[in-house]
């Protein structure tokens, strides 16, 4: 007799409250873990929060939404704000496709499809770094459940609620054109498509769409030189790599886990009677299924095009940017697995996706213990940034008698420093001055500053910082350890105090 597991007596009896479990297991492991380990912020989140404490309508980043929401709940929770801040969309952004695969293929296949995304990197271990990837995912999965909603379940006030998302989207990252572009494309080659456009309603939500963006798209018109410079400077630092083939690697490589699992929950090999339970559903209609394998595969596809012909991945950026383009690949395969599902090898499935679960925050903890040991990396997250920030902080009071206005010097550690310091100062991007618009080298001298830079060798600061500010005296390094010292030398930082002018 063939028992059936606990976990697939939940799949078929309380489907809802396995997408829960499983959708806030994993927002809270990737909060706690870097909120209680990392003793720095991951990837760019000091410059994010750089360019957002000046809450700017745009960036040579691009818009403005992400920065804004990161340097409030900066403000408001700190790092731990801002790493929940980020799971919180992930979260939604799975809501968004579970409700859109309820509607697709019902509540039991949509959980199946959810389960699958433990199965892909790019939703689950760059997913601590704020970034406007992040904030994109949500507002690009609730898109696509609205859309469907208003074409394809002809709910025709979802419209709405439509364009406010795609606004959000493009205020958030501008690869939201990609989807802005093959959801047109969608409507005018489906015969729904085309029908809902004879309804006053998508019109009507046009206008709401151009509100939303409309601040945004008027400093974009202002700045677009602005714009330029940085989709030229991301063309040099591309190397001599393809930019689309390091994107494909990326997609491929966020994807093993999915593979992972769908190879052992297919059996194969298997024998031919070997039995397995099933996971039903009422069958799909056609629509909604050329529905999610077009939005599965066309938004990696035109990042992959547009990566080969412009040859660069401005903006989409590194593996944690890729969180939209793959939202729908666990759907898209429970969808493409037909109305019954076999489940066989229950056991080394669910350890196995277990593992991908858990494995992940676990081996970014070791990695903080052993890598300074093993391979004398030095990790960004292992950065003692507060102790940094608290020593230049107060030799810089102490000297002036005033609080820290302005960081300037290295390009990550000012901004690391910056968001560590208590005061939270501005920073000055000394190294591409263009890019820090609300601040010029005669206001840093003025309100005066702290320079820093790294100083393994002589200590002696970059030619940069001497030509702009060629008052500034030097001072004897800094050495700073490290939670976990390894085989790894002290931090030496290079440092200079600029009194403000009298």
């Amino acid at each position: 007799m063939h028992h059936v597991s606990l976990i697939i007596e939940f799949l078929r009896g309380r489907p809802a409250f396995v997408f829960w479990a499983v959708a806030l297991t994993q927002g809270v492991l990737w909060t706690l873990v870097p909120a209680l380990f990392y003793s720095a912020p991951p990837g760019e989140v000091p410059l994010l929060l750089a360019i957002g404490h000046e809450f700017v309508l745009g960036s040579y980043l691009g818009p403005p939404l992400a920065f804004w929401l990161g340097e409030i709940a900066f403000r408001f929770g700190g790092l731990i704000g801002l790493y929940a801040l980020s799971q919180v969309c992930i979260v939604m952004a799975l809501w968004a496709v579970f409700t859109l695969g309820r509607a697709v293929v019902g509540t039991r296949h949509a959980v199946l499809g959810i389960l699958l995304m433990v199965g892909i990197a790019a939703l689950t271990v760059p997913s601590p770094e704020f970034s406007p990837a992040v904030l994109a995912a949500p507002f690009w999965a609730l898109a696509l459940l609205h859309y469907w909603r208003a074409v394809g379940l002809r709910q025709r006030g979802a419209w709405f609620l439509l364009a406010l998302d795609l606004g959000l989207l493009l205020l958030t990252n501008y690869a939201g054109v990609i989807l802005l572009a093959l959801l047109i494309v969608f409507t005018l080659a489906t015969v729904r498509g085309r029908r809902a456009l004879t309804d006053v309603e998508p019109w009507l939500a046009l206008l709401l769409f151009g509100f939303v963006i409309a601040p945004h798209a008027i400093w974009l018109y202002a700045e677009r030189d602005l714009l330029i410079a940085a989709f030229k400077e991301s063309l040099a630092a591309s190397g001599e790599l393809s930019p689309a083939l390091w994107l494909g690697v990326l997609l491929l490589a966020s994807h093993l886990g999915l593979v992972l699992l769908v190879a052992l929950a297919s059996g194969w090999p298997r024998q031919r009677r070997e039995r397995a339970p099933e996971i039903d559903r009422p069958p799909a209609e056609t629509a909604a299924r050329r529905y999610v394998y077009f939005f599965a595969l066309a938004p990696a596809i035109c990042a992959l095009a547009l990566a080969f012909a412009g040859g660069t991945v401005w903006p989409l950026g590194a593996v944690g940017s890729l969180a939209p383009l793959v939202l729908l690949s666990g759907l898209a395969v429970v969808v493409a697995a037909g109305d019954r599902v076999p489940l066989y090898r229950e056991g080394m499935v669910s350890t196995s996706w277990l593992a991908l679960l858990v494995a992940p925050p676990l081996l970014a903890v070791l990695s903080l213990a052993l890598l300074p040991w093993i391979a004398g990396s030095d990790l960004r997250i292992a950065q003692p940034a507060e102790a940094e920030a608290q020593f230049f902080a107060e030799n810089y009071q102490r000297r002036t008698g005033k609080p820290i206005a302005t960081v300037s010097g290295d390009e990550r550690l000012a901004p690391l420093l910056a968001m560590m310091t208590p005061e939270r100062p501005r920073v000055f991007f000394a190294w591409a001055p263009r890019h820090s618009p609300w601040i010029s080298v005669d206001d840093v001298a003025a309100q005066g500053a702290v320079l820093v830079w790294p100083a393994e060798s002589t200590g002696q600061p970059p030619a940069t910082l001497k030509t702009q500010f060629p008052e500034m005296v030097p001072e004897l390094p800094r050495s700073f350890e490290r939670a976990v010292q390894g085989r790894l030398p002290p931090i030496r930082l290079g440092w200079s105090v600029l009194r403000p002018a009298q």
